[in-house]
């Protein structure tokens, strides 16, 4: 259960199995969830069966008395009925149809289709044909009675429908993965991963350590840190392929489906290298600054909208010269190449300055001070080994 979310082993799983699996728990009858889903009781028995071997443990306990559903199986079942509630809300809310049928390789071209927009490309990622994809499309579009891509000539660009639709397939999918990994967690077996999107901060002050610590408590957890600008980070925590988010807060929330936790608060720092001819002598002020080309954070995050309102309310036009970047490494190598001027989180910088790397000048700028902390999709639920991260992260840092 490593990598792509989008790859992983829940798309093997039969959604028709899993419905079974919700019935049987929820009626504690082979034969009266065979009634309920309209098939023979032979084929849930081998249904279940099937399920059983792939998850590596016994979901039920069976004696003369029934079936009844054991601690895994309850595991399972919770999961699958939040994962069929979001796709069957997703129909309802088309006005189409009461719940859906429709098979997980039909989904998994759905959601493929919404991310790609291209017949092609998503068959050469699926390692289908392409007229497998266009089945899989037509027969949703008549199952849910709605269009669901429009065609144009520029590729084919999901519906309203169409996105709601793929957007509660990839939530439902995501739901089965954590049963997977949950179940891994009672049974003792399998890989566990937690998949963070780290922004700058969190990547040179937060993570290293709290992800050491914690590999030294559970060294079958795999980490996978996704990088990119916020806005790329969101879409894919709320798509399910990342779990949280680490770094700067936003005032207020840009969506209303995620929550935000405040932990600390940071705040800017100006820096150069140790050589630069403003940290040498009498303390600087802006105006002079300014003369200097500048690393700083791209338009539109926390710390560059900061440092512009800032050297705006100060009468001061930008720099004439500006490298705009998130990575600190790119950074720290351009304060060697020559008399740049750096802005950036103090928190971020602390390693770099306490080796002599960079220096903080004195210059303050007015209200900097940022929040930081989590950020998760509204509706998530965390396993128990993930929520043991969490806790390491409170912990840690909430004291700050």
């Amino acid at each position: 259960m490593v990598g792509d979310r989008r790859n992983m082993a829940p798309y093997t799983l039969n959604l028709r199995h899993l419905r079974l699996v919700l019935a049987v728990a929820q009626t504690g009858s082979v034969t009266k969830a065979a009634q309920i889903c309209n098939i023979s009781q032979p084929a849930v028995t081998q249904a279940l069966k099937k399920l059983e071997t792939h998850f590596g443990s016994p979901l039920f306990d069976r004696n003369l008395n029934g079936v009844f559903v054991n601690a895994t199986g309850r595991i399972l079942a919770s999961r699958v009925e939040r994962a069929m509630d979001l796709l069957d809300r997703a129909v309802s809310a088309l006005g189409t149809a009461p719940r859906l049928t429709a098979s997980t390789a039909r989904l998994k071209a759905l959601i493929e289709m919404a991310h790609s927009e291209n017949f092609s490309i998503a068959a050469r990622n699926l390692g289908i044909a392409q007229p497998t994809i266009h089945r899989a499309i037509t027969q949703l579009e008549e199952e849910v009675g709605r269009v669901l891509f429009q065609r144009t000539q520029f590729g084919s660009i999901p519906t309203r429908s169409g996105q709601m639709l793929a957007q509660a397939a990839q939530l439902a999918f995501a739901e089965l993965a954590q049963a997977e990994m949950e179940i891994a967690e009672a049974i003792g077996q399998g890989t566990l991963s937690i998949t963070i999107g780290g922004m700058p901060l969190s990547r040179s002050y937060v993570l290293p350590g709290t992800i050491a610590d914690f590999q030294t408590m559970h060294p079958q957890v795999h980490f996978r840190i996704v990088e990119g600008p916020y806005e790329t980070l969101l879409a894919g925590l709320r798509r399910a392929e990342i779990d949280l988010l680490f770094g700067a807060l936003r005032s207020p929330a840009p969506v209303d489906d995620i929550l935000q936790e405040h932990l600390f608060n940071d705040e800017l720092v100006i820096v150069a290298a140790p050589q630069h001819p403003l940290s040498q002598g009498a303390a600087p002020d802006f105006a002079q600054a300014m003369e200097f080309p500048w690393v700083v954070a791209i338009p539109g995050t926390p710390a560059r909208d900061q440092f512009d309102a800032h050297i705006l309310k100060s009468g001061l036009s930008l720099p004439a010269t500006l490298v705009e970047t998130s990575s600190m490494i790119l950074m720290r190598e351009l304060l060697h190449k020559g008399p740049y001027l750096g802005v950036v989180s103090r928190l971020q910088a602390e390693s770099e300055i306490g080796k002599g790397l960079m220096t903080a000048l004195p210059l303050g700028i007015a209200e900097s001070r940022r929040a930081i902390g989590l950020t998760v999709r509204a509706n998530w639920k965390p396993t128990r080994i993930q929520n043991e991260f969490l806790d390491l992260i409170r912990a840690e840092f909430k004291s700050r």
